[in-house]
C-alpha cells in the first residue's frame, strides 16, 4: 500500500520512511506541506497519509481539511504527528479532521499498530466505494428499462433505439445484465404435449 510521509525534520522523516518500508509499505516522503500537497494532487497519489502538525508551507491540519473537501470519490486516512507535551494534542488533531494521531516521540510498535489500522480502514473504504460504484452502474442499467418499450403484440420482440427488433430475453440481458434460464411453463407443456399427440 502507498503511504505519504510529510515531515520537515529530516532525521524523523528518514526514520519513518525506513520503518514503514521495512514493514512493507510503498513510501513517498515530503519535506514540507507544499510538497506534500503537490504529491496529493497527482493522479496516482497515496490515500494513507502521515502529516506533521507544524511544518513549513501548508501545515498538517490544513492539508487534512483540503483532503476532506475532495474525498467524495476516494476517501483518505490521515494521521497527524503531534507533540506529547501538549495535553490537548489528541483532541486538536482529531478535531482538525484527522482520523488518528501519533505523539512525539513515538513508540515504534504503537506507530506500526496505528498505521495498520489506517491500512485496514483504507482497504475497507476502497471496497465500499467500489461497491457503491457497482450499485450505481446497476441502477443506471435498471433505469434504461424505464418508460414505454415498443413490443410486437404477435411475436413479443422488442424494438431497440436503433429500430432493430430483438428477442425479449436478448433485449433485457443487454439493458440490465440479467441472464435467462430457459424452461417451459405447465400451460405450454400441456399445449405442446397435445400437439405431439395429434401429430400424424
Amino acid at each position: 500500500m502507498k503511504i505519504l510521509i510529510a515531515e520537515d525534520d529530516t532525521p524523523s522523516r528518514l526514520m519513518l520512511q525506513s520503518l514503514l518500508t521495512k514493514w512493507g509499505y510503498n513510501v513517498t516522503s515530503a519535506k514540507d506541506g507544499d510538497e506534500a500537497w503537490s504529491i496529493l494532487c497527482e493522479e496516482d497519489h497515496p490515500h494513507l497519509v502521515i502529516l506533521d502538525w507544524k511544518m513549513p508551507g501548508i501545515e498538517g491540519p490544513e492539508i487534512v481539511k483540503r483532503l476532506r473537501m475532495r474525498e467524495l470519490e476516494k476517501p483518505y486516512y490521515a494521521i497527524i504527528i503531534t507533540s506529547r507535551s501538549n495535553k490537548d494534542s489528541a483532541a486538536s488533531a482529531l478535531n482538525s479532521g484527522a482520523d488518528d494521531f501519533i505523539g512525539k516521540p513515538f513508540d515504534n510498535e504503537e506507530l506500526r499498530a496505528r498505521v495498520a489500522v489506517g491500512r485496514r480502514m483504507s482497504n475497507l473504504q476502497k471496497a465500499l466505494f467500489e461497491h457503491i460504484h457497482d450499485l450505481r452502474q446497476a441502477l443506471n442499467r435498471v433505469k434504461r428499462l424505464e418508460g414505454i418499450i415498443p413490443i410486437c403484440m404477435h411475436c413479443k420482440k422488442i424494438r431497440d433505439d436503433q429500430n432493430s427488433w430483438n428477442q425479449l430475453e436478448q433485449y433485457i440481458t443487454e439493458h440490465s445484465g440479467a441472464m435467462f434460464s430457459h424452461g417451459i411453463c405447465p400451460e405450454c407443456y400441456k399445449e405442446q404435449l397435445e400437439v405431439i399427440k395429434n401429430m400424424p
